[in-house]
Parts: C-alpha cells; structure tokens; sequence
C-alpha cells in the first residue's frame, strides 16, 4: 500500500487585506447541545497553538445554541458560525462544515465533546507535519460522562508511532470496531477528504471515511488522550443502534473492504472472513430477539444473502468459536507492520 504523501499549503486568500488561510480549520457541527456547547468552544480557545479558524455549524436548534454562538464570535475573531435554514441531518451538516473549511488540515470537535488538553492542535499539526506518509493523526481519548467525570481512557494502537493504513483498516475490520475513534479524535488533510463523508451512511460513517483517508497514507496515532468523548444518552449513535437499516452500512463495509479481492492490502484470513460474514447475518438474527425486527423479516433477508440452512447449520460452530475469535486475532496481529517510533 502507498505511504502517501504530503499535500501543499492552500494559499486561498481570505479578504481584501489577502489573509492567508488559517494552518488549522477546527469544525463543530451541532444540534440542540447548548449545554455542552461553551466548554468545547472553550476547549479550542485555550489551545496552545493558536493558527486556526473555529466554524459552528448549528443544524437548526430549537434551544439556546444561536445565542451562544453570537456570544462567542463576537469575543474572538476566529471563530464564524452559520444558522441552517432547515435540519439537514448529521452527515449533511459534517460535510457542510467541511466545505467552509479553508485550512490545511481539519479538525472536528463534536459539540458534546472537548480537547481536553491545551496542547491538543499543536500535537496534532506537528504530527501531520513531522509525517508527510501520513493523511490523518489521531489520538488515544478519554472516555467521559454526562456530567464530564472521565470514566476510561481508549488508546487501542499503544505508543505514538506512524502505522499503515492498511494494517489499520485490517485491524478494525478483524476486532468489528472502529479503533481510530469518533471524528473528536482525528485531524486530517484537507486535501485527502475528497467528497467527505458518505451520507448514504447511519452508524459507521466516521470509519468509512477514515478508511478511504488511510488508502491514501499512514495513520500518525498519539498514545496520550489529547480529547474527551462525551457519552450520554442523547447522543445520535444511541438512537442508530435500534435501526436495523445500520447492517446495511455494515454489509456496505464488508462488501467494499473485507470481501473485496482489488484491495490486496487488506490482511484477513479466509476463516476470519467466514467468521464475519456469518457474524454479520447472526446481528441481523439478534435485532429481532431484542424486538427491533420483525421475525420473517430477519429469517428473508439472511436466507436471500446467505441462505437459512446454511446459517441455522453454521450456528454451533459460530458460538464455539465466537469466544476465540479476539484471542486468534490478537495473536496473529498484535504488532503492526513497519511501525515506527517517534
């Protein structure tokens, strides 16, 4: 797989006075989070490296998010903020906030999140720079409640290093698990995104993106937890997990990644990707035990993808092998290739 390579500096000129654009465009798509609002306003002010533009895009709220905002950029220069006339929806409003952005590289910050370290960009800049193999830098995250309290710590790839993308993508593909993190956690060239984000997506959109980035070079990760995901029960993944539409964007996934032989780069084993196909149609069984889909339902669409004896057949060797599956993986994979220590 390629290294990648570095992109060049935009010189996009902002006003009359021939502004050069801004080293960093920080993105903070919102809905109805005016509670959590100012403390991830806050959170980017106090950075240390301070060559950045901070654009809020508000989805349309109901509460008091356009005050807030007001507020905020009336105090600081650097911060824009645009009112959607109408909901556009999750995904539409991340890649509307990606085509405001004027900057070198991205940085998105949830609403409901926060860098939780004031050397969080500077970090982040210096890694991009310091890797011209790399398309995006990420780091380890801590883990927060409602009310802020930190409750773990996720640093899934261990000490700050500069890994291939392609291992990456194999990696998460193998644990079924979006490793990198949520998009608070990620800063990538601007010049890599491309369209943005699939909006034909629900839940696994932030990995589908960060997979097309990683075809196009490394991922420069940082062991130390420079930002906080917030979770909470307000949150839209929460309300996506009880749409059985999600398996479509796992099928999606699978189909374009792990099952796709163009992609040589992409290091799964023959069981393993039995083990996930049959996985995939076990979830669909799983929605209708929980009640979220209509039994024949569920029963017509593994028997039209994979075939109903063959899935009822496959079951005693699924569950015997389900609890060995991390374990396998681990070992065969527990180091990643060409890793190099900064």
């Amino acid at each position: 797989m390629s290294r990648g390579r570095a992109c060049a500096r935009p010189d996009k000129r902002g006003d009359v006075r021939f502004k050069m654009a801004p080293k960093v465009s920080v993105l903070i798509p919102t809905y109805n989070y005016a509670r959590y609002l100012p403390e991830a306003i806050e959170s980017v002010l106090s950075q240390s490296f301070t060559d950045f533009e901070l654009i809020i895009l508000d989805d349309h709220s109901t509460d008091e998010t356009a005050e807030i905002l007001a507020r905020y950029a009336a105090q600081d220069g650097r911060i824009s903020f645009k009112i959607n006339p109408h909901n556009l929806g999750m995904v539409s409003n991340w890649n509307k906030c990606l085509g405001e952005a004027a900057g070198e590289y991205v940085k998105y910050l949830f609403a409901d999140d926060l860098l939780c370290s004031a050397d969080a960009l500077r970090l982040m800049v210096t890694a991009l720079d310091e890797e011209p193999a790399a398309s995006m830098v990420a780091s380890a995250r801590s883990i927060i409640d409602s009310a802020g309290r930190r409750n773990t710590v996720m640093a899934p790839f261990g000490d700050s290093a500069l890994i291939d993308g392609g291992w990456v993508i194999s990696r998460c593909l193998g644990w079924q698990k979006n490793l990198i993190g949520e998009p608070t956690a990620v800063m990538f060239r601007k010049c890599f995104s491309g369209d943005g984000f699939n909006p034909k997506l629900r839940q696994i959109v932030d990995m589908e993106f960060w997979f097309r980035l990683l075809e196009k070079g490394g991922l420069a990760y940082i062991g130390r937890p420079l930002v906080a995901f917030r979770k909470h029960i307000g949150q839209q993944t929460v309300s996506n997990s009880l749409n059985p539409l999600v398996m479509e964007d796992t099928e999606r996934l699978l189909a374009e990644y792990a099952f796709n032989d163009v992609k040589h780069y992409i290091d799964l084993s023959p069981l393993r990707k039995i083990y996930l196909l049959y996985d995939y149609n076990y979830q669909i069984w799983r929605l209708q035990r929980q009640g979220v889909l209509e039994r024949s339902l569920a029963r017509e669409k593994i028997a039209s993808g994979y075939g109903w004896g063959r899935f009822v057949s496959g079951y005693p060797l699924y569950k015997l092998f389900k609890p060995l599956n991390k374990l396998f993986f681990l070992m065969r994979q527990s180091t990643p290739p060409g890793k190099v220590r900064r």
